[in-house]
């Protein structure tokens, strides 16, 4: 198959990259250090970059910013970087990726554990990952040509300890690997509408 991987060059979307690349053909596509550049919150940067890329048979998405902060002193410029970023670009990177897909093709979405488990500070991290996880259960009756689109929902991974950490006290974490082995299973599997919960 022919992958685009978008935030490919993260802790998590290299481990993906990893995971599939050796039995797929790779695009990598990211915000700055990927050999393909996009913008998920920009519709004319994901245009131009399905532009360029063409025909694909599978989007996995593992990007898209949140604020970390208190409720009680949150902006809603503050709020709207989850909207803005992680929801509303995954949802606009869905609806244009599909007119790409090639006929039961897949897209991969990624939310967090946080939709199920808040924690301080996290409110915009919650409400953002369980949008993404009603978009992807909806969207999943409608979405043409057996086009199939489901999300992992991880916690944190023990590589990205050091700088988060201290958000997660208390929480279990999991090698990267197991997360990865979850977006494998979206791309390479059957299924569609799931939320791929990992930890």
């Amino acid at each position: 198959m022919k992958i685009l991987i978008i935030g490919a060059t993260g802790t998590i979307g290299k481990a993906v990259v990893s995971e599939l690349g050796v039995r797929h053909d790779i695009l990598q596509a990211g915000r700055s250090r990927a050999p393909l550049r996009v913008d998920i919150a920009s519709e004319a940067s994901l245009r131009e970059l399905f532009g360029a890329v063409g025909t694909i048979d599978a989007i996995v998405c593992a990007a898209g910013d949140v604020h970390f902060g208190p409720l009680a002193t949150m902006t809603v410029d503050q709020f709207k970087i989850g909207l803005n970023e992680k929801l509303l670009g995954q949802v606009q990177l869905a609806l244009i990726g599909a007119e790409h897909l090639t006929d039961g093709g897949s897209i991969t979405l990624t939310s967090g554990i946080l939709s199920r488990d808040p924690i301080k500070l996290g409110s915009n991290a919650s409400t953002v990952n369980a949008a993404v996880e009603g978009f992807v259960r909806a969207a999943a009756i409608e979405l043409p040509r057996g086009i199939r689109i489901n999300a992992v929902s991880a916690t944190l991974v023990v590589e990205s300890l050091p700088s988060h950490g201290a958000y997660f006290r208390g929480f279990e974490t999991v090698p990267v690997q197991r997360v990865a082995n979850a977006y494998a299973k979206s791309v390479e599997g059957a299924q569609t509408g799931q939320v791929y919960a990992v930890g």
